[in-house]
């Protein structure tokens, strides 16, 4: 029976019960089977599980990949985030590089009290999207897409963003797709929500691979490279949102709620 490491980590959260939630496992011998990782991130029911590995080239110090309890997704940044705190408490570094298949290598690096994870910044394009904007319920002041399955809906307020209540069963028709919908915030300077459904996750706590995305679309609205970002789910999440060249630096605090080892 493999007995694995595990953390149980909330990420961009100041305390416990906030944030988004990951599961992180360390593998020493490489990464099981593609169906053992697809299992393991249902039962585990986060909307992201990070496993890792080892690395032993000079680039990284990790091999990392991300499951959601639907399927393995191409970039998660709360993830790693939580993937740092949890190598970097281990470890007692200051900074860790993960190898990722599809969003290349990723670093994570302490920050004060907390910690930052630099993401390659996501460009996106105005656009249209009516059927997505018919399964939102709310018309926004404008579409910016990626090409690559990520959509910013702009809306006029926060209290727009927040009263969102989209058709979940229509956006995720629409394939895995992230619908995220933003707008200037209140006492942060921009607010928003995304939704994920047709990954399994109706709606994300807090999305790393959003704000990738927001960071680059924001700065250029801002005129400035760096602002403040809060993501509206029930539980709630803080980051520092950075454009430095084509990497998105996002900001913030973990906690780890259980560390133990996982069996099957």
């Amino acid at each position: 029976m493999p007995e694995i490491p595990f953390w149980h980590i909330d990420a961009f959260a100041p305390e416990p019960f906030a944030g988004n939630q990951a599961a992180v496992m360390l593998y020493a011998d490489g990464f099981p089977d593609d169906a053992t990782m697809a299992r393991i991130g249902n039962e585990n029911n986060f909307a992201e599980t990070a496993f890792l590995v080892p690395y032993a080239g000079p680039e990284a110090d990790y091999e990392l990949r991300w499951f959601t309890p639907e399927c393995e997704i191409r970039l998660c940044g709360h993830a790693t985030l939580a993937s740092g705190h949890a190598m970097l408490g281990r470890d007692g570094t200051d900074e860790v590089r993960f190898l990722t298949r599809r969003a290349g290598v990723l670093t994570v690096k302490r920050h004060g009290d907390a910690y930052e994870v630099a993401l390659p910044a996501i460009p996106t394009q105005p656009g249209e999207f009516p059927a997505a904007v018919a399964a939102l319920g709310a018309a926004p002041e404008a579409i910016s897409r990626s090409g690559d399955g990520y959509n910013v809906f702009l809306f006029d307020s926060e209290d727009t963003v927040r009263s969102l209540r989209p058709d979940f069963s229509a956006l995720g028709a629409m394939g895995d797709d992230q619908f995220i919908c933003t707008a200037p915030g209140r006492e942060t300077d921009v607010v928003s929500r995304v939704f994920v459904p047709g990954a399994g996750v109706n709606e994300d706590s807090v999305t790393g691979s959003a704000h990738a995305v927001l960071t680059p679309f924001w700065a250029q609205r801002l005129g400035r490279a760096q602002f403040t970002a809060f993501q509206a789910s029930q539980r709630g999440g803080l980051l520092t949102c950075r454009l430095d060249g084509e990497t998105a630096w996002l900001g913030g605090p973990c906690v780890t709620l259980l560390e133990g080892t996982f069996r099957y």
